[in-house]
Formats: C-alpha cells, structure tokens, sequence
C-alpha cells in the first residue's frame, strides 16, 4: 500500500514515516524547495520525496499522479499558534488553500479517491468552560486564535467533501503531542532547548517563559502517528476523532518537571512578554473514547518519559551544534 504523507519532513510527518515504513508501507512524502530534511535524512534512501507546492493546484495534482496513494495524511501546515496573531492572511490560505488543492485533485479521481486524514487540532475547541470537561467531538468550536480557524476550516471543508462528494476523509482532532524533534517554537521543546543550552554554558542561567497557567492534555508523538495509521485502516469516513490522553498537565508543571532534572540548579524564571498572546486558551482535556471504540487505540508512554526524552534529544542537539 502507498501512503502520501504531506509535510514529511516535518515534526509528526517524519515520525509518521517511521511507523508507515514498519509496517511496509511505500511512503511517499512532499516537500517544499526550501523544506530542511534533518528530520528525515535517516529515511532518505526508503522514501520518495516529492518536491510539491501545496498552494498550487497543477503542483498538487502532479505530486498525486506521482505517487498514486491508497492513503494520504494530510500534515503540512502553518502550524504554529503564536505565528498566526502576526500571519493570520498567510496562516489561513496556507492550511484552507493547501488542503482545497489536494481534495479537488483527489475528487478528479472519485473512483478510485484515497482514504485521507485530514489533521485537525484541539484549538479548534477554544474557549471551553469548566463543565464541558473532558471534551467530546460533540463540544462546540469556538477558536481562539488565526491558526484555530484555519484548522476548523480544514475540518469542515473536510466533512463538505465527504457529504458533496462521498470521498473516503476522516478527521481527527489531535490534542497536543510532544517528543523528540519538536521544534524549538513549541513551549515543552523551548523549555528544553533553554535548559540544554544552560547546561552547556551557552545561556545564562535565566529561563524566559510565557503563560505558565494554561492547562493541556498531552500525548507522546510516537502515540499519536500509530493512532493515525489505525484511523486510516479503521476510521469510518465522514466521522472526526479526538486523540488525547485525558490527563493535563499545566505549563507550569511542564517547566517544574525539565527544570528538576536540569544538572544546573540555580536558574531563574523570567515572564517574556513577547511570549504572552491576545487571547490563549485556559484547559483543554480531551475524551478519547471514540477513537478507543473505533480502533482500540490508546497512549501507551508516559509524558513524563515524552519530556525526558525531549531534554535528551536537545542535550544532543546542543553538545553536537558546538563542535
């Protein structure tokens, strides 16, 4: 079976092709010109990676003739909250115009059309009150930021399609992952950078950090791509999924955490104003039944190894970075 997955070369996307590839999977990948591989340099010589502007729809409909997939995961985005307040124009037409694209190249081919995972997100959510606690996927959507629309667009662009035209797209909301290769603009991963980099001398000993209220249900990458290749096989098309751990951590106990298995001890925490939002989401915890009855799927690592192993893989990047 073929398997396209957009945004290979990205954080989720490389540790989904690792698991494609484990089970025998042809991965096939799609990248921009100016997209860095580091994540996938391992897997270089057991993918194909396809060049493919997103935005672009006769780019698109090339890259699907070329890889032919059964399955497409749909992971290339703008997908970085923060980015979004100062991008909101780029940030919406890059998630709704690159997501059109693919599903008017795959309605083309209705017949013979892949199953497609359109990836969608717990800030679609936004504002939840204290009583709709865990949420379910009957919750309303009320985003709280550019990045969260856009995402609710891609999920109901998503279901139009299945309705208007009886494609085979399932949609997941994922809650927040985490693991090694997260990128440093990502609170758990800039905690852990800063904290490597204070290690090894290259930082004063000050920690700058944002809200430290905000409370989130987190799950280990590794967890949730295994729950993506399930819902590709087992997910009932025209159906969404949450995918969380039903637990939340707050930032502040994400920080107490990597900060007690710092080897300095003495380090400041200092509130960076340029870190704080217009408007940010106070909890969100997640109800993962349906995808348990759907798939049998549930996170198997602890976060607290998720963190642990994020600190080690910057402590590498930090001590490699410097020869």
């Amino acid at each position: 079976m073929r398997i396209l997955i957009t945004g290979i070369t990205g954080f989720v996307g490389s540790h989904l092709a690792e698991v494609a590839l484990a089970r025998d999977f042809e991965v096939f990948g799609s990248s921009r010109w100016r997209s860095k591989t580091e994540n996938i340099d391992h897997l270089r010589d057991r993918i194909h990676l396809i060049e493919s502007d997103l935005r672009d729809l006769s780019s698109v409909q090339n890259l699907l003739r070329t890889a032919a997939p059964d399955y497409i995961v749909h992971l290339a985005a703008q997908s970085f909250v923060q980015a979004s307040w100062h991008t909101p124009a780029e940030t919406l037409n890059t998630n709704a115009i690159s997501q059109v694209n693919l599903l008017e190249a795959i309605r083309e081919r209705r017949a013979g059309a892949p199953r497609f995972l359109v990836i969608g997100s717990s800030e679609e959510y936004g504002l939840v009150h204290e009583d709709e606690l865990p949420i379910t996927e009957t919750n309303p959507l009320r985003p709280l930021s550019p990045y969260a629309v856009s995402k609710v667009t891609q999920d109901l662009m998503g279901y139009q399609y299945f309705k208007s035209y009886g494609l085979p797209i399932i949609r997941t909301r994922a809650f927040n992952h985490e693991g090694p290769r997260r990128g440093d603009v990502f609170v758990t991963s800039n905690f852990a950078r800063q904290i490597a980099e204070i290690e090894s001398g290259r930082r004063e000993p000050v920690m700058l950090v944002g809200n430290l209220k905000a409370r989130r249900d987190y799950t280990d990458v590794r967890d949730m791509v295994r729950g993506y290749t399930l819902l590709l096989e087992k997910g009932e098309p025209g159906e969404v999924y949450n995918l969380c751990s039903g637990r939340a951590w707050s930032i502040q106990e994400v920080l107490d955490f990597l900060l007690n298995r710092a080897t300095v001890r003495s380090i400041e925490v200092r509130e960076d104003p340029s870190r704080l939002r217009p408007s940010d989401v106070p909890v969100l915890i997640g109800d993962a039944s349906r995808m348990r009855k759907a798939t049998g799927w549930r996170p198997e690592i602890p976060f607290e190894q998720t963190l642990s192993d994020l600190l080690e893989y910057w402590r590498r990047r930090v001590a490699l970075s410097g020869r």
